[in-house]
């Protein structure tokens, strides 16, 4: 865990948390957000979807295993003022608590061990978005390890429990050169009447 860390600080370490975006995922899908609640961005770097989610209004925690980027992000949400807490958090280790958010971010992480855990992290009528890559690629983006990207369809299948909202994953079907290659996304809700 020691060296994930250390990979993580160091990537982090000259990068600038203001200049950092938020994914397609939650820009095309804002619209969908609920105008207050609690919501998590996992694996969340230097937190753009944090960040968006605080500015929309929702009380926002943001976790990665990255002190650098953590503390980073603490730095530039204080100087906003936004209802942002940063934590440093090993996401498998200690998962979300079953029923404790309203809105679940996470892009371009992958550990399948984890899905279960973030289906029960929600809470009714609860939003979860995902976007990652695939292992149906065009470019060289992305992690070299065909174990950390998605299958065809995967995401589809891990949260089948949950009413899906908006899916998209081209693959290399068609015109490569078109669309948005490389990656699935999801946005999926927990139906209301769900108990845990």
């Amino acid at each position: 865990m020691a060296d994930l860390r250390e990979h993580w600080d160091a990537r982090y370490r000259e990068a600038d948390a203001a200049a950092a975006s938020p994914t397609e995922v939650l820009l095309r899908h804002r619209h969908l957000l609920p105008r207050a609640g609690e919501a998590l961005e996992i694996a969340c770097g230097l937190g753009a979807n944090a960040r968006l989610l605080a500015r929309h209004g929702l009380c926002t925690e943001a976790w990665d295993v990255s002190a650098q980027a953590i503390d980073k992000l603490a730095a530039l949400a204080a100087h906003e003022g936004l209802p942002l807490v940063a934590r440093v958090r090993d996401v498998l280790k200690a998962p979300p608590a079953p029923g404790t958010f309203d809105v679940i971010v996470v892009t371009r992480f992958l550990d399948r061990a984890l899905f279960p855990s973030l289906i029960a992290a929600l809470r009714p009528g609860g939003l979860v978005f995902y976007q990652t890559f695939t292992r149906e690629a065009v470019s060289d983006a992305g992690p070299g390890n065909p174990d950390f990207r998605l299958k065809p369809n995967e995401l589809l299948r891990a949260f089948a429990p949950l009413r899906l909202l908006a899916y998209r994953e081209e693959g290399r079907v068609g015109d490569t050169s078109a669309g948005w290659r490389d990656e699935a996304m999801l946005v999926a809700m927990k139906p209301p009447s769900t108990q845990e």
